[in-house]
């Protein structure tokens, strides 16, 4: 707790320092940037985007959605085409699945995969995105 209190202080010293707001104002103008921080940089929220963005920021991924546009497939088929063990396959499949870029069906043990929404395909493409 001391420690903490100690860098709250730093950061209240850099903030005056700054000429940003007047030392006797320092705590209260700290609550109106929290308080703005909440409002706009909603923790979930952000982490919600970092997995999407995430999703996107490696070259497996980006060539198994390319995949997925031309048809469906099995976790075979990818595996096949980019040359990926099925441990691999599954992990990038599993990830493109959890932000919501891909989304599994499963028949008897297959698992097929398709790209979850094909209007944010279309406007990544016209964002140069994909």
């Amino acid at each position: 707790m001391v420690s903490i209190l100690k860098g709250e202080r730093r950061r209240l010293a850099r903030l005056i320092e700054s000429g940003r707001c007047q030392a006797t104002e320092a705590p209260k103008y700290a609550s109106e940037l929290k308080r703005i921080a909440e409002e706009v940089a909603d923790t979930q929220l952000a982490d919600k985007q970092s997995r999407f963005f995430k999703a996107l920021a490696d070259e497996t991924r980006l060539r198994i959605l390319k995949l997925l546009e031309v048809r469906e497939m099995c976790v075979c088929e990818v595996m096949v085409a980019l040359d990926l063990t099925q441990p691999t396959a599954s992990h990038h499949l599993g990830l493109l699945e959890s932000s919501g870029f891909v989304k599994g069906k499963k028949e008897g043990k297959w698992v097929f995969y398709k790209i979850a929404n094909p209007d944010l395909s279309k406007k990544m493409h016209q964002l140069n995105l994909l």
